[in-house]
C-alpha cells in the first residue's frame, strides 16, 4: 500500500515540477522617443492639418492661412465653430478659440 502511495505520488510530482521551475527573467525594450507621436516628429502639410482636425471631431473645415509655423483653420464641432492654429512642425493643436455658438 505505501509502496502505491509513493509511486503514485512520484508521479504527480513529476507532472507537477517542470510547471512550477521558474522561468527566467526577460527584459523589455522600451522605445523613447524625444517629441510627438502624431506624425513622428516630422513637419506636416496644409491637407495633414485638416485630416488631424477632422479625426479630432471637427467638420466643415477651411483652410484661413497655411503659411509660416502654425497653420490655421476655422472649423465646426458641435454646434459651436472655432478658429484653430496647428502646428506646422509636428501637427500639435496650439490653439483652439470658440468663435461663436
Amino acid at each position: 500500500m505505501r509502496r502505491l502511495l509513493f509511486a503514485c505520488f512520484g508521479v504527480a510530482l513529476s507532472f507537477v515540477l517542470p510547471v512550477v521551475s521558474s522561468t527566467p527573467a526577460h527584459a523589455v525594450t522600451i522605445n523613447i522617443n524625444i517629441g510627438t507621436s502624431l506624425n513622428n516628429g516630422r513637419a506636416i502639410t496644409c491637407r495633414d492639418g485638416e485630416r488631424i482636425l477632422r479625426n479630432r471631431g471637427f467638420r466643415d473645415i477651411r483652410r484661413v492661412d497655411c503659411r509660416g509655423r502654425f497653420f490655421v483653420y476655422r472649423a465646426r464641432r458641435g454646434a459651436s465653430r472655432f478658429e484653430i492654429a496647428v502646428s506646422a512642425n509636428n501637427g500639435r493643436v496650439v490653439d483652439l478659440r470658440r468663435l461663436r455658438r
